[in-house]
């Protein structure tokens, strides 16, 4: 399968977000001041390397498999945490808050793009990534309302 410079140039720039999930989950569970919340962030760091990986297949002219699962919101359940300072989950919290904004901006990138692209197989795999990107934000939020923080 071979893209057009239209499409090459559009999962070089989908690529770029990706990368830049992973560094900021990275970077967030480095600071996370709760356990549980430095957990989820390497598990979705994790995953977003696993996209990026998948953008480096279509990029290299193979349409990888969708059918691998990551971290899904459905089955997430998070309990609220102890032993936090206010301080410290108000810092969670802006994290997490900062986070779900990235998940909104990617997964709208991705469902913009995936209609330049002439491939079924392609906007599959495009769709599929979009699908956990909201996966993603939806589990940060499952945290955030069960540390109670939303109004």
């Amino acid at each position: 399968m071979k893209l057009t410079q239209k499409e090459t140039q559009l999962v070089t720039e989908l690529k770029t977000q990706e990368q830049l999930c992973v560094q900021k989950y990275n970077f967030y569970a480095a600071q996370a001041n709760d356990p549980a919340l430095k957990d989820l962030f390497q598990t979705i760091s994790e995953h977003e390397q696993k996209h990026s990986d998948m953008l480096d297949s279509l990029l290299q002219g193979t349409i990888p498999d969708v059918k691998m699962k990551g971290p899904m919101a459905e089955g997430y359940s998070p309990k609220e945490s102890r032993g936090i300072t206010a301080e410290g989950k108000a810092f969670d919290k802006f994290l997490c808050t900062d986070i779900i904004a990235t998940e909104k901006y990617v997964a709208t990138a991705y469902n913009d793009d995936l209609f330049y692209f002439a491939s079924t197989d392609v906007r599959n795999v495009l769709n599929a990534i979009m699908t956990d990107e909201q996966n993603h934000a939806e589990m940060i939020w499952k945290y955030k309302v069960a540390n109670k923080m939303v109004a």
